[in-house]
């Protein structure tokens, strides 16, 4: 009957053996793992998908189970959330997914691992039939009964339970909600049949229920029995016996007077000294066995382990401070300029509240690892938190308290990491972050950005208020086009651009060989790269703003080394530029990318992209037709309407620009197009590259080589402002490119770029059109 709703697989997963309770499907839960073994299984789980094997153990008492101490059906679950508790066991948030019966066990790497066929339930398979019906209608009696009779389950359960129309769902549902026997809760989880699963149910509340009405009519003839003092009395002994044979007692002494010590000898403010007082005392009047116990303990960790009126001092030695920023970043001078500024005015003031910097660039260019630096600049600590993909707002501001399992956001969290109200706290890929249904974690990062609301940041699960004005708040982004302009308002934007093939040759130098040696476990003398086998590296390996490629190339560049070193007995190895293509491999770019020859209807241009700067290369064919323009490559809105723009200009200046057919808009298609065509592009910047294109096409005038452009056209033929002239000009430097026309109104752009570019590039500025094409169309 069950054979068509469960699709069977086997699988191999870490198996946690629990102790005194059971998972079912669909039914979330959380317990605490201990145990070595446990630990390494989760460990093992949240290295991978995710999933556990979760199964009890016959004799709780066991601590190390084999696979006949094990029940051989268990539950395969997803881990939802782990937290580690003052004790040192973990706090382990699941959910069921399916039954999965254990066909054997073995250990390895210290944890179990179990071999088992997952069972898949198909819902959508189950065919209810009248039978099945009465049998649900049936259990769902019973539960009312049994619920009449024991107060450890709310009425409104029912309601929950009346929602569920799979039969073998409800059964699940059901037996979780019970305090059975072990071995009554495995024989609901190894029934695969639904329709044989409600009947065993039927049978188990029964008996159940029977008992449930012998202590009922035991306890009614007690209470007429015994008048009010000795039923006191009775009761009084009756619970202090129950708690003696558990192991209880009264709530221990030694912790609450543990914990009122913690908070007279943290210097809190006044609120949060009453609010751990108040969690105090709640937790002191109630049973230790309550659930409420653990997550007001929890509670009160966190609140007495933030650095309530701790600081590190900062280190205000300009001199000092500026050679570690040097140390292990080459470049990036605004950023070490403004740490620099911040240090002189705390030295001045000897208070100031923190900065939040945002380092906008590509990837690879030391954003990340600069934050590192700063901090160690200044002699603060330091944290980060990765923000991509966060899409959760409880990240930034955590749970409320009444939540299973809630825990701080992260913010908090890394703070009482950090151990100091003044660290350097980096938040990573801040144009990364997602929302949905759950909030918005960038609204959220509202209150801990911005300088005059941070100092009472609150965090739903402590409640109180905590002072962040003192962090430096360091964030990076590789565009600003995905971050609220709300959130970007608060932050104190820094462009970090490309690198120059020659600043790429001072770090590979200085940080990357040394840093590259030392992970290979190479000494002094034992390996050496020539620079011209450096320069090599850097200009036909890779093609790059950062220098990630770069160090990945340099990395395989050594591997091979120490390889051959231990195959041939080498002590040592240089490598020149006349071996690297047999360590590096063959040549990946090549400067004759670009035409070597002029061409026409081929142009150059420039693109800004958020991995830095591109070329382009726009080509334009004409032929018969019916005044058709074609544009292809993936090209956005924008560049259509400047491709369109510059035809009309062409269009109307006809006779200016010297073309023989004066009716090519009548009896000439125009096809334009960019290639790598999967790629997406879009911009105005592309304007004047794509109106000389067409005019070359027109004329039949040849475009020389070896010159770039970029800027954007009116429909009169003025050429206007872009952005990324910084990127754009380091792209072309890096193909090699040695005339680029731009803007006149970006001539103001141009002190951003180095010194030994701008000596090898000859740059034209320009106002129209006219001028662009009689710096590049050959008479």
């Amino acid at each position: 009957m069950y054979s068509d709703i469960y699709v069977e697989k086997n699988v191999k997963l870490p198996l946690i053996a629990l102790r005194g309770i059971w998972i079912f499907p669909h039914m979330v839960i959380h317990f605490d793992v201990g145990r070595d073994k446990s630990v390494k299984a989760l460990e093992e789980a949240l290295l991978n998908d995710s999933r556990v094997l979760l199964s009890s153990q016959k004799d709780f008492k066991l601590e190390n189970p084999g696979i006949d101490d094990i029940y051989d059906m268990g539950t395969v679950a997803v881990i939802k959330q782990t937290l580690k508790l003052p004790n040192g066991s973990t706090r382990v948030l699941v959910e069921g997914i399916d039954r999965a019966k254990i066909l054997s066990l073995d250990e390895e790497d210290g944890y179990l691992i179990a071999e088992a066929v997952e069972y898949n339930y198909i819902e959508d398979k189950v065919d209810v039939d009248d039978k099945t019906k009465a049998a649900m209608r049936l259990v769902l009696d019973d539960v009312k009964e049994y619920i009449n009779y024991s107060p450890q389950i709310a009425q409104e359960v029912m309601l929950g339970l009346m929602d569920i129309d799979d039969p073998g769902r409800l059964a699940d549902v059901i037996s979780s909600y019970l305090q059975l026997k072990l071995a009554d809760h495995y024989t609901i989880l190894n029934e695969l049949d639904f329709y044989a699963r409600l009947e065993k149910l039927h049978i188990i509340l029964g008996e159940e229920i029977e008992l449930l009405k012998i202590e009922d009519k035991i306890n009614r003839k007690v209470k007429k029995q015994l008048d009010k003092v000795q039923r006191e009395y009775y009761l009084k002994e009756q619970l202090n016996v129950i708690k003696s044979e558990l192991g209880e007692g009264e709530f221990d002494e030694d912790i609450v007077d543990e914990y009122l010590e913690k908070i007279e000898s943290k210097k809190l403010p006044k609120y949060a000294e009453e609010a751990a007082r108040k969690e105090l005392k709640r937790m002191e009047q109630m049973n230790p066995s309550s659930p409420e116990v653990n997550v007001i303990r929890t509670y009160l960790d966190y609140l007495l382990d933030l650095p309530w009126g701790k600081s590190t001092k900062d280190r205000i030695d300009l001199k000092h401070s500026r050679e570690i920023l040097n140390k292990d970043h080459y470049g990036l001078k605004q950023v070490k300029e403004r740490v620099l500024e911040y240090l002189a005015v705390l030295k001045k003031t000897k208070t100031m509240a923190g900065p939040i910097l945002c380092l906008v660039g590509p990837p690879g260019v030391g954003k990340t690892s600069i934050a590192k630096s700063i901090a160690e600049s200044m002699g603060r600590k330091f944290v980060s938190m990765r923000l991509g993909g966060v899409r959760d707002e409880a990240e930034i501001r955590g749970h409320r308290k009444t939540y299973i399992a809630a825990m701080p956001g992260r913010i908090i969290t890394l703070m009482t990491k950090a151990k100091s109200t003044n660290p350097v706290f980096l938040l990573d890929e801040i144009d990364k972050l997602s929302s949905d249904f759950r909030g918005d974690p960038a609204s959220a990062l509202l209150e801990v950005l911005d300088p005059e609301q941070n100092d009472e940041f609150t965090d739903h699960f402590l409640e109180v208020p905590f002072d962040l004005s003192k962090v430096m708040f360091v964030t990076t982004a590789n565009s600003t086009s995905t971050i609220p302009p709300a959130l970007l308002d608060r932050m104190e934007l820094i462009r970090v651009s490309g690198y120059t093939s020659e600043e790429k040759f001072h770090i590979a130098k200085e940080h990357l060989v040394p840093k590259s040696l030392k992970s290979h476990g190479l000494k002094e003398g034992e390996f050496s790269i020539s620079d011209q086998a450096l320069r090599n590296l850097i200009n036909s390996y890779t093609r790059e703003s950062g220098v990630r490629e770069l160090e990945r190339m340099i990395s395989r560049v050594v591997r091979k080394s120490v390889r051959r070193m231990i195959e041939e007995d080498i002590k040592s190895i240089k490598i020149t530029a006349q071996n690297l293509g047999n360590y590096a491999g063959k040549i990946r770019y090549r400067d004759d990318v670009l035409e070597d020859i002029p061409m026409v209807g081929v142009v150059t241009g420039l693109a800004w992209t958020e991995v830095g700067g591109e070329i382009l290369q726009i080509e334009v064919n004409t032929m018969p037709g019916k005044g058709k323009i074609q544009l292809t490559g993936q090209l956005g809105n924008v560049m259509k309407e400047s491709a369109m723009a510059g035809f009309s200009y062409i269009r109307s200046n006809k006779e200016e620009l010297e073309i023989k057919n004066q009716d090519f808009y009548k009896d000439t298609d125009i096809h334009i197009h960019i290639p790598e065509g999967a790629i997406p592009k879009d911009g105005p910047s592309a304007g004047i590259s794509m109106a000389t294109a067409m005019v070359s096409a027109l004329t039949g005038k040849k475009v020389k080589k070896s010159i770039a452009m970029t800027g954007e056209i009116t429909l009169r033929g003025r050429v206007l402002a872009i952005g990324g002239v910084k990127e754009k000009i380091l792209a072309a430097n890096r193909y090699n490119i040695k005339t680029v026309i731009l803007p006149e109104a970006n001539k103001k752009d141009i002190d951003e770029i180095p010194a030994r570019v701008l000596k090898e590039i000859d740059l034209h500025y320009v106002n129209h059109v006219s001028e662009v094409l009689d710096l590049v169309l050959e008479k």
